[in-house]
């Protein structure tokens, strides 16, 4: 019998059997077919022992799952959740409870991974297109994207969009007007900066354009409120041959002109007032949209129209040719800028109330702020110049000291005002705003002049103040996918016959090299949609922000612990964010010394495919380092590139592990070649799943490394967003790191602003720091040995049909192996792509493919997978391995066979006729498991370059 200590032990320490799909047996089963006596000594044979880590991560012991979401529930207590009248691009809004159950804490929706594989994808790209619709609708738009980060990240990238289109060495200024947010201008200027654009930041009306100007951006409704005609605008920066972009509140357009009428070129913003919690800023998807003549030019995503093999409509990423991992530094944007998940629950908001609906949501604000403006007028206030408003308004006071009396009013009133300039204060009202509620206002802002029958007489005359010339007098939301299913029973089934048509971790293994598609436990979702972390906003004040700000410094202080680096930035709401983030820094540090010459950053092949682009955005030029028949750096190629650029090197980007799945021997080595010739080493972490506990980057030179907390950290993917990118730089580089005008976060010398909130996307820290505290140092490092030894087994287990293209000095891979099909195509014409959707037959989403070697698979199994789940894919591939080997022999037709023609959908077994020469159980069930359990794709092959010939990006 156990004592009680080793019980409490077990209670502790239990969440490692949850998260680790390997038990002891399976782990020693594993260990035996590789030959090795014990998971320490694979990881001697795995990661190079000059950087493996002397003592133990310094973080607390493991804590049990209910132990810490009690603790969570102690920290959420400090947040005070006041009625927030604020604003600034931020609402209170009503999440609909059934899109709250069936998609935010749905694991079939939060645990899918981006849709490159178009046809187990089908749900949620129908969930994006209805997204890119009702964008494209209420903005008055011709084409609209699948989501970005933010609205103010939208803006950078709507500006560098005007620059390819407009810009030149004689228009390279972009005007930006005063009555937009200031946290969007900060974000401009941050992104502006390294490529030499000069943003001039004025007032519209009083600011003469001049020719130099290749955009503008303006606000609408303004950031104090007001609702202007811009058409005037418009037409004067069309005069210069300039593009206008518009930052529009998406609700507002149910009731105000939308601006592709009175000339907008692009509409950017963010969706979060459509059913998503302000989670102390994030994540929220923002939009883009633009006209169709600029489609190749848009950042981010699309989601387009093709068909299918059979001529059936079907969905797919459309012009896939602005991906990153092809166009590299060329790449007009970096892809992964997407928000997925919060772009389908904000569809879904459009879906289920409709245009009649958002209509009436839109109606019922704007009537309570006239009455509010009724009042306040009434009661003796008067309000700032705007006579238009939808939401907001700015109400003057005689003196700083009566305005932060009536901040003070409020907060006793647990209601909290946006703070104007020392002569005004800012309240714009949302979603949950009651009539009790404008009482209240008009109470702690009218004081003893406010009258109960004069605001009951009011009441009952509110009216709408707008003019007709800026009302809305165009159609949104006719298709049929938002006129029906306006009720709960039908929203839900639409909800889970989308869901069906998708694969995602709850079918089965997503096993996607550099992707790290683990356990999302369900203990640490729990808290992201607790009211006091959920309903907080960003610039709330910090008395009411204690826990959430204590959850911030806590997993800061972890993430420096597990980097072996002196501090750490999370304010990057991206992996790419933090990509560009970290290369920003490197850029002020040499600036700062003096060096602001140095712009050459070397990327070696074995590198992340973000990379090259990310580096192209912060203004670097990409030098290609190659690598050898190992699949190492060249070191000797490093070391003359280094050599040559010695003046001008500003960093190498280096993933560690690399893309090809090995440790780099010489690594110490690497970035001692670095930083002799005075550059700084920025280390991509995306493959940080196989160090956590075992080395630090730290430790080994590295001065800064980005983490992707959705891979990692176990922040779920969301079907290709949210993310959290945080940085993590040396003592040398922390005074540089990120800043707002809203925190004290950051450095002295700031880069900036690189996300719109001061923290990114805080809403769902929560994860990840639960994720930390339950494994615990130990487990940590367990979760790293698993994640190689799962990873070794599938190469060791594989490697007789399929070639293992890289491995390490002692003959193993890292966390992810890439297995070589390059044969196949050359012999019979079969690529990986067609080995990737014969898997979907068998119930499995495909590894990476070809990246970062072409006709090859990337695979990564995770620390989460059993050795049930990771014999299962074996067993598919090796079954596969006979079908081609059916065709070598000549026994199937090169063209005509199972892996050409998949996926194979049940409508194809419906008819009658089958012409194929294999048969229906072969096509369907190739495996004996598929009898018990079935994933049916939903679509036959997608046509990729019908999609792009025909592109269609909204609900027909």
């Amino acid at each position: 019998m156990k004592s009680l200590s080793n019980l409490v032990s077990d209670q502790s320490t239990s969440f490692v059997r949850n998260h680790v799909g390997p038990d002891d047996g399976q782990v020693q089963s594993m260990l035996s077919e590789l030959g090795v006596s014990s998971i320490d000594e694979l990881v001697d044979k795995t990661v190079p022992s000059g950087i493996r880590a002397k003592e133990p991560l310094n973080l607390r012991p493991a804590a049990s799952e209910f132990a810490v979401l009690g603790e969570l529930r102690e920290k959420a207590k400090k947040n005070i959740c006041s009625r927030s009248f604020i604003g600034m691009g931020y609402y209170e809004s009503i999440s609909i409870p059934v899109v709250q159950r069936n998609i935010l804490e749905n694991p079939g929706w939060y645990t899918q991974y981006t849709p490159y594989q178009a046809e187990i994808s089908q749900g949620r790209m129908e969930a994006l297109i209805n997204f890119q619709t009702m964008i494209a609708d209420l903005t008055g738009m011709e084409l609209a994207n699948a989501s970005l980060l933010d609205e103010a990240t939208a803006a950078a990238e709507a500006m560098t969009f005007c620059h390819r289109i407009k810009g030149s060495d004689t228009k390279n200024a972009f005007f930006v007007s005063t009555n937009v947010h200031r946290h969007v201008i900060d974000v401009v200027k941050t992104r502006a900066k390294p490529l030499g654009i000069d943003v001039v930041v004025g007032d519209d009306r009083k600011t003469e354009l001049s020719q130099r100007l290749f955009g503008a951006l303006i606000q609408y409704p303004g950031t104090h409120g007001e609702v202007r005609d811009w058409s005037g605008f418009c037409a004067s920066l069309h005069v210069h041959n300039a593009l206008v972009v518009v930052a529009a509140d998406l609700l507002s357009l149910a009731i105000l002109k939308a601006p592709g009428t009175w000339g907008a070129d692009v509409v950017i913003g963010s969706s979060q007032r459509f059913g998503l919690p302000l989670g102390f800023g994030g994540p929220h998807a923002g939009y883009f949209a633009t006209k169709l003549e600029y489609q190749r030019q848009v950042p981010g995503r699309i989601i387009g129209v093709s068909k299918d093999a059979a001529g059936n409509k079907a969905f797919r990423l459309a012009l896939q040719t602005r991906e990153q991992h092809i166009r590299r530094e060329k790449a007009t944007s970096n892809i992964c800028t997407s928000q997925v998940l919060l772009a389908v629950m904000a569809s879904m908001y459009a879906v289920y109330h409709g245009p009649e609906g958002l209509r009436s949501i839109a109606e019922r604000i704007h009537l309570l702020t006239s009455l509010l403006a009724a009042g306040l007028r009434k009661f003796g206030l008067s309000l700032g110049e705007s006579g238009q408003f939808f939401d907001t308004l700015q109400v003057m006071v005689q003196s700083s000291s009566q305005r932060d009396q009536i901040i003070k009013q409020g907060r006793i009133a647990k209601m909290n005002f946006r703070i104007f300039e020392s002569d005004s204060i800012g309240v714009s009202l949302n979603e949950t705003t009651t009539l009790s509620d404008v009482q209240e206002i008009l109470e702690v802002l009218a004081g003893s002049k406010f009258s109960q029958e004069d605001f009951n007489r009011l009441k009952e005359s509110a009216s709408s103040d707008l003019d007709v010339q800026v009302r809305r007098d165009t159609p949104y939301l006719t298709n049929e996918v938002f006129n029906s299913y306006h009720s709960e029973t039908e929203l839900l089934r639409y909800i889970k016959r989308l869901e069906n048509k998708d694969l995602s971790l709850t079918t089965s293994m997503i096993p996607l090299g550099s992707c790290t598609m683990k356990l999302n436990a369900t203990s640490e979702m729990f808290p992201v949609t607790w009211p006091e972390f959920a309903n907080l906003h960003p610039f709330a004040p910090v008395a009411q922000t204690q826990g959430s700000l204590e959850l911030v410094a806590e997993l800061e202080q972890m993430l420096a612990e597990v980097t072996g680096l002196a501090a750490v930035s999370l304010q990057p709401n991206a992996g790419s964010q933090g990509e560009y983030s970290g290369l920003l820094v490197i850029r002020a540090y040499h600036q700062h010394r003096g060096e602001g010459k140095r712009d050459i950053c070397l990327i070696p092949q074995s590198a992340h495919g973000t990379n090259p682009a990310t580096a192209a955005l912060a203004g670097l030029e990409v030098v290609v380092v190659r690598c050898d028949s190992a699949g190492n750096v060249d070191v000797a190629d490093l070391r003359a590139k280094a050599e040559e650029y010695r003046d001008r090197l500003a960093c190498l980007m280096i993933t560690y592990p690399s893309t090809h799945g090995v440790f780099e021997d010489r690594i110490i080595e690497i970035v001692e070649a670095i930083h002799d010739c005075g550059g700084q080493v920025y280390m991509d972490g995306a493959n940080m799943n196989a160090q956590v506990g075992l080395c630090r980057p730290g430790d080994f030179g590295v001065d800064v490394c980005h983490l992707n907390l959705h891979k990692t950290f176990a922040i779920p993917h969301g079907g290709g967003g949210p993310g959290v990118g945080p940085i993590a730089v040396g003592r040398h580089l922390r005074e540089f790191l990120p800043g707002h005008f809203a925190s004290d976060c950051g450095g002295k010398l700031s880069i900036g602003s690189v996300s719109q909130a001061p923290y990114g996307s805080a809403g769902i820290f929560p994860i990840s720091w639960a994720y930390i505290r339950m494994m615990g140092p130990e487990s940590l490092r367990r979760a790293s040995q698993v994640a190689i030894l799962n990873a070794n087994y599938i190469a060791h287990r594989l490697e007789k049909y399929f070639p293992v293209l890289y491995r390490g000095k002692q003959g193993f891979v890292a966390h992810e192996c890439i297995l070589d099909l390059r044969g196949f195509k050359r012999a019979i014409g079969i690529e990986a792509a067609d080995v990737a959707k014969r898997l979907m037959d068998y119930g499995f989403h495909a590894p990476t493919v070809s990246f970062p070697v072409v006709e090859t698979l990337m695979v990564e199994p995770t620390e989460s997978e059993s050795k049930e789940e990771l014999d299962r894919f074996c067993d598919a591939m090796i079954l596969i391995r006979q079908e081609l080997k059916d065709i070598e022999d000549g026994k199937v037709d090169k063209q005509n066979n199972a892996i050409k023609n998949a996926p194979h959908t049940a409508q194809m077994l419906a008819v009658e006729e089958w012409n194929y020469p294999y048969s229906r159980e072969q096509a369907v069930y190739p495996a004996p498991w598929l009898k018990v359990h079935k994933y049916w794709p939903a679509v036959r092959r997608v046509d990729n370059v019908y999609g792009d010939r025909h592109l269609c990006c909204v609900v027909e």
